[in-house]
């Protein structure tokens, strides 16, 4: 999901993120969200993504009088240029879109140009069951959150194999580079901007670099020295993929169905649990399983933001509430339906609450989190607006 870049002029412009609800007053929040419209700007490439935001609206408009609406995005990116588009044209007040499910880059975009409400999330009823102390849930690409954006969901990179063709895990990208050297076209990763197609690009960096503390920082004079163990892999990497790296699948669905179809062996994924929930559906072989890499793989955290002008503000953080609460964090983590991981801290909730997260079988294929280790750090947005613009340059057009 490509960022969008703000010119000075707009950050100078922007109003204050502030508006007239007081995220504190709770009773004052869910009594005047009671018969708003909420549109949510969230992407619509998975059917059980679009299922589970549906429950989700039916649960707000059953407790709260809200109701949800899926805008279903191919690209964050669309809805921030929607909220600029209307800042240029001076619509301060009941804008199009009411809350957006943001990545790191775009959120620092709007975080900088004041085009974001808030603060609020740190104010929700449900923020106390929230694990702020083991979970990366205050900042986002090395931003500070500051309480612009609430989390629902956490992520970590894993890559999806078929054991019937791959007798092992395969430790490192260097090891992933030469199983592909020795099984050609059977490895491919979705086509950059598409989010998990640069989350590749980044999880190989960090993987091939000595040390990858540098990409904490903004890119600077010293990207190409640093990006340069990068672009020799994919030198080596793109003759081996799919298709020779002349086509790549355009979602991370469409690159999960090249598994289902025998065409691939391998394939990238940000849920842990998201293997486990395709077999479940009868979407992926019985014979698949994850594995994350010996040196660790990228994790983060889901967020929601409100834009500054949205005139739903407090059915907004209504929503943004319910999707902390327990019973939506179960339902998300459960792989029948999305197998997403939690935010919420289990020492903070009732034991009724725990019982319910204690009794989910989270599926064959998905790891424990012994199993998938401590999750590495994401670089600061520049480098992945960078490097997916390098990837496009390099790649992006049919050879």
């Amino acid at each position: 999901m490509k960022p969008v870049i703000l010119s000075a002029a707009v950050v100078a412009a922007a109003l204050p993120a502030w508006a007239d609800t007081d995220p504190t007053d709770w009773a004052s929040v869910t009594a005047a969200a009671k018969g708003q419209t909420v549109y949510w700007n969230a992407w619509g490439g998975s059917t059980q993504t679009n299922d589970f935001i549906a429950w989700v609206g039916s649960r707000v408009a059953q407790d709260y009088g809200i109701t949800l609406e899926h805008v279903k995005l191919s690209d964050t990116a669309d809805a921030v240029s929607r909220v600029l588009a209307e800042k240029a044209a001076g619509q301060d007040d009941d804008g199009a879109i009411d809350m957006i499910w943001i990545n790191g880059a775009n959120f620092a975009s709007m975080k900088q140009a004041n085009l974001l409400f808030g603060p609020f999330a740190e104010d929700l009823p449900n923020w106390s069951i929230v694990d702020v102390e083991g979970k990366t849930v205050q900042t986002d690409f090395t931003v500070p959150v500051e309480g612009f954006e609430a989390p629902w969901a956490m992520a970590q990179v894993v890559f999806m194999y078929d054991t019937a063709d791959i007798s092992a895990p395969l430790t490192s990208m260097q090891a992933i580079l030469e199983w592909s050297q020795a099984n050609p076209g059977r490895f491919t990763f979705p086509q950059p901007p598409d989010f998990l197609g640069t989350t590749f690009l980044k999880q190989a960096l960090i993987d091939l670099s000595d040390d990858a503390s540098a990409l904490q920082a903004p890119a600077g004079d010293n990207y190409d020295a640093v990006t340069a163990p990068l672009w020799a892999f994919m030198e080596a990497l793109t003759p081996t993929l799919w298709r020779q790296g002349r086509a790549y699948p355009q979602t991370g669905p469409r690159q999960m169905q090249l598994i289902a179809d025998g065409e691939v062996d391998l394939a990238i994924s940000f849920s842990p649990g998201e293997a486990s929930a395709a077999i479940a559906n009868f979407q992926l072989p019985e014979t698949v399983r994850t594995f994350v890499l010996e040196k660790g793989t990228l994790g983060n955290a889901s967020f929601v933001a409100i834009p500054y002008n949205s005139g739903s503000k407090e059915g907004a953080m209504v929503v943004a509430n319910f999707l902390m609460s327990a019973e939506a964090q179960v339902r998300a983590q459960d792989p029948n339906i999305l197998g997403y991981g939690t935010v919420l801290n289990m020492d903070a909730l009732p034991q009724s609450d725990r019982a319910a997260f204690d009794a989910l079988e989270l599926g064959v294929a998905t790891l424990s989190p012994a199993q998938l280790g401590t999750a590495l750090p994401e670089p600061h947005p520049s480098w992945m607006t960078r490097i997916e613009a390098d990837w496009i340059e390099r790649y992006g057009v049919a050879q």
